[in-house]
């Protein structure tokens, strides 16, 4: 029987002799440091975990394909160990989990780029399993490993003891960046550059040059019932012209009457197979009964999966920096702007979204029960309702955009009071 200690050994051998590998094959040194990369918090100074966070190996943006909070972790992003403090890097992961452990969360781990220049010890990796306590792992509902070796497979083996059977189910081991599309939008992914080229690099060497799992097959006409990944105009034009699409109107109902007093509604996602077969049902033009699936987060799941897919956001493009920018205002000022920002809004998207908010509004009201403060919803609903027109939202991004979406909940009589006509041309 092999020892732990054999393992470690072993694990070593393996990590040095992929870097050799590669290093043949690439010509260019696995210890180098890396380059220095501009990362949205590189700005931001006065954070407690500057140091850590300006490497931008952490990154939190957006959800996945079933409304759950998508952390990413980037090996490559790490610089030399004797640049990085592993136990302030621990802190800063505690530190940024935290305010998304109460809710389901998910975690993509791109270990390309992990060298022996810059991993931790062995024994970091042993207490930081320890640090993340059952708080951590109880709502962690699925860890990709993107592009495993050897040398995860083997500290895999190493941490089997530790690791519970429950815990293990949630593992998928992910060979190639197509495979993610599957479970992960695509473009909600903060993907680094080297984590590309080392992408294309595995495809190329399949036989025939590519993976078969990467050709995209081509797109397909929408449905004239499609609800799912369609425009605002599209979903009117093939329903007369109502404005709200049937499939929130139809959430909306079901939790009106059933959901607004359950705890941590929008915070918890459903049976994966349970999403896939309503967003099956409502893009065919087929009944949904809820009361048969006998799990109210399916109607929340959905009513995000909605708003997460839509070909623009609710809150369209071109507003998304004078969002960002709230933040600079006055805080006595912010309702106003706010209120101003949501006049810019196309007429369509506008009554959309108050009849959303309007609702949200409702479920806040509902908090001591419920466990949804305006806050609280703000950070489920705000990456669903804002993003930017190339990449993802940011983990500094989100801190303005949470602020702006919970002024909406809070002050919703006051922001959506009138609407001034001028505006309601505007483009």
């Amino acid at each position: 029987m092999i020892s732990s200690t054999d393992l470690e050994q072993l694990a070593e051998i393996e990590l040095q002799k992929e870097e050799d590998e590669e290093q043949g094959r690439h010509g260019y040194r696995p210890d180098r440091p890396p380059a220095p990369r501009r990362v949205s918090f590189s700005q931001d100074t006065s954070h407690p975990y500057y140091d850590v966070a300006r490497h931008g190996i952490l990154q939190v943006t957006g959800d996945d394909n079933y409304g759950r909070k998508l952390v990413i972790f980037s090996s490559c992003l790490m610089p030399p160990s004797h640049q990085l403090n592993h136990h302030h890097l621990l802190q800063y992961l505690m530190y940024t989990l935290d305010q998304y452990v109460e809710s389901d969360y998910t975690v993509v781990y791109f270990h390309h780029g992990l060298r022996s220049c810059n991993k931790p010890s062995l024994h970091w990796l042993r207490n930081a399993y320890r640090e993340f306590d059952r708080k951590y792992k109880k709502n962690l509902k699925a860890l990709y490993v993107v592009h495993p070796t050897n040398f995860i497979r083997i500290i895999w083996n190493i941490f089997q003891p530790l690791i519970s059977h429950k815990f293990g189910k949630k593992l998928t081991y992910v060979n190639y960046l197509s495979e993610l599309r599957d479970h992960l939008s695509w473009d909600q992914l903060i993907i680094p550059p080297d984590v590309l080229r080392h992408d294309e690099r595995l495809q190329a060497a399949q036989k025939g040059g590519l993976h078969p799992s990467s050709k995209t097959p081509p797109p397909r006409p929408p449905l004239p019932t499609q609800q799912f990944g369609v425009s605002l105009q599209y979903i009117a034009e093939k329903n007369q012209g109502v404005m709200i699409p049937p499939v929130m109107s139809q959430t909306v109902a079901y939790l009106k009457d059933n959901g607004l007093q359950t705890e941590g509604i929008f915070r918890r996602s459903a049976r994966v197979q349970l999403i896939k077969d309503v967003q099956k049902l409502y893009n065919q033009g087929k009944p949904v009964m809820f009361e048969q699936y006998g799990d109210i987060h399916v109607p929340a799941v959905i009513l995000k999966t909605f708003l997460r897919e839509l070909p623009e956001p609710l809150l369209t493009f071109p507003l998304y920096h004078q969002i960002q920018d709230v933040v600079r205002v006055e805080s006595s000022l912010r309702v106003t702007t706010c209120k101003h920002i949501l006049e810019r809004l196309p007429e369509h998207n506008y009554m959309v979204l108050k009849y959303l908010l309007c609702f949200l509004n409702m479920v806040s009201q509902q908090s001591i029960i419920n466990k949804m403060s305006p806050s609280n919803l703000a950070c489920v609903f705000g990456v669903n309702l804002s993003w930017p027109s190339q990449g993802s939202v940011s983990l500094t991004s989100l801190t303005p955009l949470n602020i702006f979406t919970e002024i909406l909940i809070e002050h919703y009589h006051t922001v959506f009071s009138s609407r001034c006509p001028q505006a309601e041309v505007l483009p």
